[in-house]
């Protein structure tokens, strides 16, 4: 019998896995709707413009548990999946490398339109190209793979932590104001064309040469993270690897705090935010991922985060959802809150949005075998229109 490339199966689903993708897409949020009200995150002066004692104490809060956390988190999980596709399509003994390059073109074609129609923040498009490296380790051994990754990690951190901390008086407090002017006026007052202008300006200067090598060397190490972990089955079989996941837990944790947390006992400097977003934010990721995973051995634990999962399911389709949301609030075409809405203000609309993305994921995924984009992506990567709806029960 003739073994065809499909979808995976909801009897093959981890929950776990899925409710750390809905975890990622909560945490992304959380980043992203400050850095799309306002120009600051790109080109400096948050806590000037943002200076009271609560709104320093928000984004400390987002600096330590969110910033850098889940960017990488959802990088893990990327590589994650991957290698999940890949093994699959090796044991129905079809090739792999071709349809894995069909889904990465379609991703890279969902990131153009979404980076410069809708958000210069997108990462989207960095996943689908830095994705096409991933192929060259498909047959690279698992202990290699890990090499690699620290690798990867040690070479873009301590050289160019050590430049930077040699340049610190000149790189401390930068704050672009003529950019931040005309992110404002574009974006809170001008036409569509206006804000796709500046939203194209924005792309191009956080994307320019010279910091795509800091992006590079921030992904593809979670990226061979992830695919390790899928290829020794630690997250497959929790139970079976219950100590060694505990182990790593609390290294990660540790490694979470000192260089999360570390850093604002020392007036968090700029110098040292390479490092602290790599080694911290790759560490968090990996602990936020084993957390997960744990808490989903006990009943309460897996009661508790169980909705995640359906965010998690639809994690392409809620991920856009939370751009166009941002798109209409923040702009002028819609409701011009640019500019205007502090970070306390910013976490509450996340909280709200993120609440009701669990409530129609859910409905959704009860009619729905998956979301609509990921249903399209599905698609266009196997070259087959796949069946939608539900001709079973649902999940819960």
């Amino acid at each position: 019998m003739k073994m065809t490339a499909s979808p995976l199966r909801e009897s093959e689903r981890l929950d776990w896995i899925d409710a750390a993708r809905g975890f990622a897409i909560l945490g992304i949020f959380m980043v992203n709707v400050p850095a799309f009200n306002a120009p600051y995150f790109l080109y400096g002066g948050a806590a000037e413009y943002w200076s009271t004692p609560l709104s320093h104490t928000v984004q400390a809060i987002i600096d330590i548990f969110f910033q850098a956390s889940f960017y990488t988190l959802f990088s893990f999980m990327f590589g994650f999946g991957i290698q999940m596709m890949k093994d699959r399509l090796d044991e129905k003994g079809i090739p792999a490398r071709s349809i894995i390059f069909r889904r990465l073109v379609v991703l890279t074609g969902f990131g153009m339109i979404h980076a410069f129609l809708i958000w210069h923040g997108d990462i989207l498009l960095s996943y689908g190209v830095l994705g096409f490296v991933l192929l060259a380790f498909f047959h690279v051994s698992s202990k290699n793979l890990l090499w690699w990754a620290y690798s990867l990690l040690a070479f873009g951190v301590l050289p160019l932590t050590l430049a930077m901390f040699l340049v610190r008086d000149q790189i401390q407090g930068i704050v672009n104001r003529p950019a931040i002017e005309a992110a404002r006026t574009n974006y809170g007052n001008g036409s569509l064309m206006d804000i796709w202008s500046q939203n194209l300006d924005d792309w191009i200067y956080a994307n320019q040469w010279m910091n795509l090598p800091f992006l590079a060397l921030s992904l593809l190490p979670m990226f061979l993270f992830g695919m390790y972990f899928c290829r020794k089955r630690l997250l497959h079989y929790p139970e079976k690897y219950q100590m060694a996941l505990k182990k790593i837990w609390i290294l990660t944790g540790l490694l979470f705090l000192l260089f999360k947390a570390g850093p604002h006992l020392f007036g968090s400097p700029e110098w040292f935010q390479l490092a602290q977003d790599s080694i911290g934010g790759s560490a968090s990721a990996i602990f936020y991922v084993l957390s997960i995973t744990l808490l989903f051995r006990t009943k309460i634990g897996a009661r508790i985060i169980h909705p995640l999962t359906w965010v998690g399911r639809m994690s392409l389709s809620n991920y856009i959802l939370q751009s166009i949301i941002s798109f209409w609030l923040f702009y002028s075409v819609g409701l011009g809150l640019y500019g205007e809405v502090p970070p306390i203000g910013s976490v509450f609309l996340v909280i709200i949005f993120y609440t009701l993305q669990i409530v129609i994921s859910k409905a959704w995924l009860k009619k729905y075998r998956f979301g609509p984009l990921e249903w399209l992506w599905r698609t266009l990567t196997y070259g087959k229109r796949q069946p939608l709806k539900r001709k079973n029960k649902a999940v819960s």
